[in-house]
């Protein structure tokens, strides 16, 4: 029962960092925004706790399974980058495409949510300033760039 409160409280920090992303997202006016951003961190530090979950209750049986943790892995990417995929359909207009940024947001903001499940906090405290800062300080560097 211990490890399911510790799992509560890595989805916990990884929707804090994944609103942080998610909330520069929503002030961007971006598709993908605050919630999205929370779920997609939290489901991917939800879905690692899981996958640990499973390898100790059915490698507790004298090794009936050979447990390969890069598939869990797999599987949350492949579920972001379909959502991914929807923000960049979403937002084709005319020959112009849109939605790239969010959708690379969304990938990282998940492998944030895994970095959590895996205890590696300072990796992603740092990821995230680092998102944080490619987000917001970029955009103004771009947009001085648009003026000269």
């Amino acid at each position: 029962m211990l490890l399911q409160f510790e799992i509560i409280g890595e989805v916990f920090v990884a929707m804090l960092l994944g609103g942080a992303i998610g909330f520069e997202r929503e002030s961007a006016d971006k598709p993908a925004g605050l919630r999205t951003h929370m779920l997609v961190a939290g489901s991917a530090a939800l879905l690692t706790g899981l996958g640990r979950i499973l390898v100790m209750q059915f490698d507790a049986n004298n090794n009936l399974i050979s447990a390969d943790p890069i598939r869990i892995i797999e599987a949350v990417i492949t579920g972001i980058t379909f959502l991914g995929a929807g923000t960049i359909i979403r937002q084709r207009q005319g020959k112009e495409v849109e939605g790239l940024t969010t959708a690379a947001s969304l990938l990282l903001v998940g492998a944030v949510g895994i970095s959590v499940a895996l205890n590696q906090f300072i990796l992603s405290i740092g990821i995230t300033v680092m998102m944080l800062l490619a987000l917001r300080g970029l955009k103004y560097g771009e947009k001085s760039r648009e003026k000269s």
